[in-house]
């Protein structure tokens, strides 16, 4: 409560307002920003004022989110303000703090976000905006999700490159068939190329990513009926995963851009 009362004061929520943001540059910030809707129905549990808005806002989302979102508003309070006093500069150090604190609570998918906007590929920016919001709330989501992650991942790299599988292939095969249609296999490395054991030991680790990721999904994940006192990892063990998934899926979306054309 001392922290929201920081925020509020900040931000100047409380005449019901948000910094000087109409509702319409509100909602257009708050969707650039983090990819949220602020006007929609789910956010109007305190009322329809753009505060009451960001209140809800701060209950319901993740709080990994909810460090995205307190970020860009210190960011924009900052760049559009006059000139501050000591006490204001202060606050608005303090108010940044707490969002890094809630930052820190999941891993950053802002990279593997910028590649699902270069590729118009809604489905994995959907499932990038329930992983952060499940790591902390639903772990065994978090999970389910990293391992569909990269499916799709392997799915649209393939779909680019005319190299589509028919049925339905597992993620061994997709990782397989991805890694060698990106000239990732280790056996592409030339033995005389300097650090080629280390590189082809990399190479070969990743490409076991997601296998891990499905067994992990299969044993604690979302997707199979579990035994009724069967207990869930925790939200460090969906850090674990979602970050590992981000980090192949950041990788083999950034190779595919770099090798396009090339044979």
């Amino acid at each position: 409560m001392r922290e929201k009362r920081l925020l509020e004061d900040f931000l100047g929520m409380s005449s019901g307002y948000v910094l000087d943001f109409s509702d319409r540059t509100f909602g257009e910030f708050c969707g650039e920003a983090v990819d949220v809707d602020i006007h929609s129905d789910k956010y109007l549990v305190h009322g329809t004022s753009k505060a009451n808005k960001l209140r809800t806002f701060w209950e319901i989302e993740s709080d990994y989110l909810v460090g995205r979102l307190l970020n860009a508003l210190v960011d924009y309070a900052e760049e559009t303000s006059r000139e501050r006093t000591e006490d204001e500069r202060k606050l608005a150090e303090r108010c940044r703090g707490i969002a890094t604190r809630l930052l820190a609570s999941g891993p950053s998918l802002d990279d593997l976000r910028q590649q699902a906007h270069l590729l118009d590929a809604s489905h994995l920016a959907e499932q990038i905006r329930r992983m952060e919001d499940s790591v902390e709330k639903d772990p065994s989501l978090a999970i389910g999700t990293a391992k569909e992650l990269i499916e799709t991942c392997c799915k649209t790299i393939l779909a680019a490159r005319g190299k589509e599988i028919p049925g339905t292939p597992d993620i061994p095969t997709l990782t397989k068939a991805t890694f060698k249609e990106l000239n990732l296999v280790p056996e592409s490395v030339p033995s005389a190329a300097r650090g080629a054991d280390v590189i082809k030991r990399l190479l070969s680790n990743l490409s076991t990513v997601g296998q891990g990721l499905a067994e992990l999904r299969g044993l604690y994940g979302t997707g199979h009926g579990q035994h009724g006192s069967a207990t869930g990892l925790t939200a460090r063990h969906a850090r674990l995963a979602v970050g590992a998934a981000s980090t192949l899926a950041t990788f083999l979306f950034e190779t595919h851009e770099a090798t396009k054309g090339t044979p």
